[in-house]
């Protein structure tokens, strides 16, 4: 009896390590699975294809491998396909660095709407047009996030530039051809220019020509101081000359155009707060009176002269901001 026992207690703690070990590579399995499809490096592999895609200036509508899918879903994506402009925006979201399709950001900005209205609905003695106005500002939102997004992006890039000018410029005297140098600042320079820079040497290595390559840089990052690599580097293959000396120069003119656009900055601070508070300050008030005494306030939105006085001072503070904002938009 007793070997019986000890025999079935061998038995079970055999069965007890196989089914760890069996636990253990069947989490070590979904993870592996999971990582192929979801982890990083193919997150990484997919957004470097979609830029690839979605940033060729050479595509054409007749090209199926490199057209950027706006939906998952392939009516959402007829759909889509039907809007004008849909591709501007499809540009706008790669040119932000977000992994955004733009059924995403529609279906966003028709989420914030509707729960913008539902919640307008419900707040006393506010006219239908007013809960449809707050409906679209609510709307709008996610489209200035992504805008916001790109200036930051692009902001970065041109501060990076310099830099990346200089390691190519170093690389090029040291020996190395213009793809080499490329390859350098994709994998010592920082994001987001690196991935920038990742992609050209990838289209290059994938049969794409330098010229392309470069146009293709110069569509997905819309700022005026990688234009000019670009262009100087596209004279220099047809004309011949220093290379090292012009992305030296050119760096240099990048530098102290970022320097004198600080000092803009700082100068123009003062103005760019002035405009925010101005354009705040009427709504934040209204509110405020409004949830301290509601009767007081509704006269505006109850009684039809109100509501001109309304849309007339909405007109007003949008051609007060347009043309403030004209004031501070210093270009350098």
């Amino acid at each position: 009896m007793d070997v019986i026992l000890n025999l079935l207690s061998n038995m079970l703690a055999v069965f007890i390590v196989l089914a760890f070990i069996a636990m253990v590579l069947l989490l070590e399995g979904l993870y592996l699975t999971w990582n192929s499809y979801k982890g990083p490096q193919a997150k990484r592999i997919e957004q470097r294809l979609r830029a690839m895609s979605a940033g060729s200036a050479a595509a054409t509508e007749s090209s199926i491998l490199k057209q950027r899918l706006l939906s998952n879903s392939p009516l959402w994506q007829r759909w889509l396909l039907q809007l004008p402009r849909v591709h501007e925006l499809d540009t706008m979201l790669q040119q932000s660095g977000t992994n955004w399709t733009v059924a995403r950001l529609v279906g966003i900005s028709a989420a914030f709407a509707v729960a913008a209205f539902i919640t307008a609905s419900f707040l006393p003695y506010l006219p239908l047009t007013l809960d449809i106005l707050i409906a679209g500002a609510a709307a709008a939102m996610p489209f200035f996030y992504i805008v916001r997004k790109r200036q930051k992006r692009i902001r970065r890039l041109e501060e990076q530039l310099p830099d990346v000018l200089d390691l190519m410029s170093r690389a090029l005297k040291a020996g190395h051809a213009l793809p080499s140098g490329l390859q350098m600042v994709g994998e010592e320079a920082q994001e987001p220019i690196a991935g920038e820079f990742r992609i050209v040497h990838d289209e290059i290595n994938y049969g794409v020509s330098v010229q392309t390559a470069l146009l293709n840089l110069a569509h997905r990052v819309p700022s005026t101081d990688v234009r000019y690599f670009v262009i100087a580097v596209l004279i220099q293959r047809d004309t011949g000359g220093n290379l090292t000396e012009v992305l030296r120069n050119i760096s240099a003119l990048v530098r102290e155009r970022l320097k004198l656009l600080g000092k803009v900055r700082v100068l123009s601070a003062e103005g760019r707060m002035s405009g925010w508070v101005l354009g705040i300050l009427p709504f934040a008030v209204a509110g405020a009176i409004n949830l301290i005494n509601p009767g007081f306030m509704s006269v505006l939105w109850t009684d039809p002269m109100g509501l001109n006085m309304i849309y007339a001072a909405l007109g007003m503070m949008l051609i007060a901001a347009f043309w403030m904002h004209k004031i501070i938009k210093i270009r350098v």
